[in-house]
């Protein structure tokens, strides 16, 4: 008995503790076979549009060998980027400072409308805030019991907590709520982090909460935000919690496109912890903020003192989704612009790498003149724009055989949209030209490799003599100033 007591608690453990395992994007051009390998070696498709599975890292090189492979990455964990130990306390309402703070106190927020997915760890739908809450979904199973498993209730309470006199108030109290667990072995996991910010894009634009973090670049996860993005969604992300750590970077946070968020103390100050970087687009309350916790880990349901960007991060996702209610116009590049460019400017005059453009108001940005929507985004590598790259269909070429002219408006950022790539027709025998007005730069590129400049913009124009056959060719808008609008057109003359 004892040798099958030895073999049952072996595999207890085995199927207990999550593998080892790799995220793999496979090739386009062998997505069924990979697709057929993948599955066979244990794998689990975890964003089908993007061709990205979870696989053992055993597995790995085979697919390889196999030539089904464009990415690999070890699948890693994130961590929550909450600073401070938690303390219960009695409901919370009259010490939520920060209602104050940005302005939602002034305002009456609006019913259901644009919904709010929290990618995080669990949430506790028993609790009060959620338990007969309406608009609430999850997107897939929920755990709360590991001792890390509290942050995901936690940032939800911040955002969608409704008014039903007990506890505390969210920022947007009615929003739709959608909650995905990405904590499936107790802690915060890239690849179900990845199949979550897939899946509440994939149901439609709306905002994404990412209060987690890592100094690790995943091209994977990279991509997957960008697919949000391409699909009108507005993704937002804490800045991170290491400014007394040197700053290093923090992904998703770092990532273009991203609404990045620092946190602010009760003086309207950046916090100490809050993480320094060109990044940041804007700030929000992320010290003593009061939170409902899991019941199973905390008897009273809540506390007073969460701190970290973790929770500035959600303010902002949450007043993102109410503007976006409010103003069911924008789409998701106004949108962008609208929540930074209407913060308060807190430090010295203009955009600074702590608080970006200021602190969140949402009064003004529920007022704020929207800018014109930037197209085509996101456009920043071939990749993004060519047929069957990141995206099916790629973005249409601004000129083609038989379209000689072409033009678009758009905008370029540093930090948040460093390049804008297009698709352009050079005829044989015609002379292209690429003409832009703003502050920004223009050249036109060999698309073969994007490396060698066929002309480089003076003066806001690039001209490219084409002495060979008509071909494609990439026009490069990059900005001059940390954000420029632009125009671009495209001309053909004879030589």
């Amino acid at each position: 008995m004892a040798p099958r007591l030895l073999i049952a608690l072996a595999l207890f453990f085995v199927a207990a503790a999550p593998a080892r395992a790799d995220l793999v994007e496979l090739n386009w051009a062998h997505a069924h076979r990979g697709a057929q390998l993948a599955r066979a070696a244990g794998g689990t498709e975890l964003a089908h549009e993007l061709r990205i599975w979870r696989v053992p890292s055993y597995a790995t090189a085979d697919l390889r060998r196999a030539g089904v492979v464009r990415v690999s990455e070890p699948d890693r964990l994130f961590q929550t980027l909450a600073a401070a130990q938690l303390q219960a306390t009695d409901p919370l309402v009259p010490l939520q400072w920060w209602r104050a703070a940005i302005g939602s106190d002034q305002v009456e927020s609006p019913g259901a409308g644009k919904p709010v997915t929290v990618v995080d760890s669990g949430v506790d739908l028993t609790h009060p805030e959620f338990a007969t809450r309406p608009n609430t979904t999850a997107l897939n199973a929920q755990t709360t019991t590991d001792v890390d498993e509290d942050h995901g209730t936690e940032v939800s309470s911040v955002i969608a907590a409704p008014n039903n006199g007990v506890g505390i108030v969210g920022i947007y109290p009615d929003a739709v709520l959608r909650v995905w667990d990405a904590s499936p072995f107790g802690s915060l996991n890239e690849g179900a982090a990845i199949a979550g910010i897939y899946e509440a894009a994939r149901r439609g634009p709306g905002v994404i909460n990412l209060s987690f973090g890592g100094e690790d670049d995943d091209p994977l996860l990279d991509d997957a935000i960008r697919f949000a993005f391409r699909s009108g969604s507005l993704v937002v992300a804490a800045a991170g919690n290491d400014a007394l750590s040197g700053n290093p970077p923090n992904f998703p946070a770092f990532y273009p496109h991203v609404l990045t968020v620092g946190a602010t103390n009760e003086a309207g100050h950046i916090a100490s912890f809050s993480t320094i970087s060109p990044t940041v687009d804007l700030a929000a309350p992320g010290v003593r903020i009061p939170v409902a916790e899991p019941m199973s880990q905390n008897p009273s349901g809540y506390s007073i003192d969460a701190s970290g960007t973790s929770f500035a991060s959600p303010l902002v996702a949450g007043a993102a989704a109410w503007v976006w209610t409010a103003r069911p116009e924008l789409d998701n590049t106004q949108l962008f612009e609208v929540m930074r460019r209407s913060a308060t400017d807190i430090a010295a005059p203009g955009f600074d790498n702590a608080s970006g453009y200021g602190l969140l108001n949402l009064p003004a940005a529920l007022k704020f003149k929207a800018p014109p929507p930037d197209p085509q985004e996101p456009n920043e590598k071939p990749r993004q724009i060519e047929p069957h790259g990141l995206f099916a269909d790629g973005t249409p070429p601004l000129t083609a055989p038989g379209r000689a002219t072409g033009s678009i408006s758009a905008r370029v950022d540093r930090s948040e949209d460093p390049i804008d790539l297009y698709r352009v027709w050079a005829p044989a025998g015609r002379t292209l030209r690429a003409q832009v007005t703003g502050s920004v730069l223009v050249r036109l590129l060999e698309r073969t490799t994007r490396e060698r400049a066929l002309a480089v913009g003076k003066h806001g124009v690039a001209t490219y003599v084409n002495k060979g056959k008509g071909s494609y060719l990439y026009a490069e808008v990059r900005p001059a100033v940390r954000l420029a609008e632009y125009k671009l057109r495209l001309t053909v003359a004879r030589k």
